[in-house]
């Protein structure tokens, strides 16, 4: 027996995330605010490339170790089931598209600082409902996640707990739409149903 890195994408990321916090906790405390936080007010400047990275760096850092084990929690048991249906570049897409749209939203629309991978998180909660469906159903364990996380997130979105319930949202709503768009690219024979 050995130990196999079966899931490059969710272990890399995972290691990165602890990498980042544990940088940002012993060595550097600016590190998290400085390169992987976007938004909040004014830190958005468009003739400053790094604020075009903290775009899709941000999902890597995170406030403590609480929120960093809530995020890594879900994401190392659902990303390995996501890396065998979808193929790890397929979720690398999913997981960077998810994260760029969220934080060109935030940049755009709301005046506070956005870090974690929540939305990332959602985005597989959501994809994962997907994983035994059929094309031309819709499985009601999808609408009971939906209605649970999503149904959540946007009753929570009205309350001053310094959390980004629009980001979660956002990844739910990334989930749900990759999960049909890859349906209509599913295989149609009996071993793809």
């Amino acid at each position: 027996m050995r130990i196999r890195y079966n899931a490059p994408f969710t272990l890399t990321f995972a290691l990165a995330c602890v990498a980042v916090l544990a940088a940002n906790q012993y060595l550097d405390h600016n590190l998290i605010r400085d390169w992987f936080s976007v938004g909040g007010q004014g830190s958005f400047h468009g003739s400053d490339w790094v604020s075009y990275l903290r775009l899709i760096s941000y999902p890597l850092g995170h406030a403590d170790w609480d929120h960093l084990y809530g995020n890594l929690m879900f994401i190392v048991l659902l990303g390995p089931v996501l890396e065998e249906k979808y193929q790890t570049p397929t979720l690398i897409l999913m997981a960077f598209t998810t994260a760029l749209v969220t934080g060109i939203v935030n940049v755009l629309f709301f005046n506070t600082a956005l870090i974690g991978a929540s939305g990332i998180v959602l985005l597989m909660v959501l994809l994962v409902s997907f994983t035994n469906i059929r094309a031309g159903d819709i499985p009601l364990t999808f609408v009971a996640v939906l209605a649970l996380y999503l149904g959540k997130e946007v009753l929570d979105a009205f309350k001053n707990d310094n959390i980004s319930h629009f980001a979660h949202i956002v990844g739910g709503v990334a989930g749900s739409i990759f999960g049909f768009v890859a349906l209509r690219f599913q295989d149609p024979s009996p071993r793809g149903r």
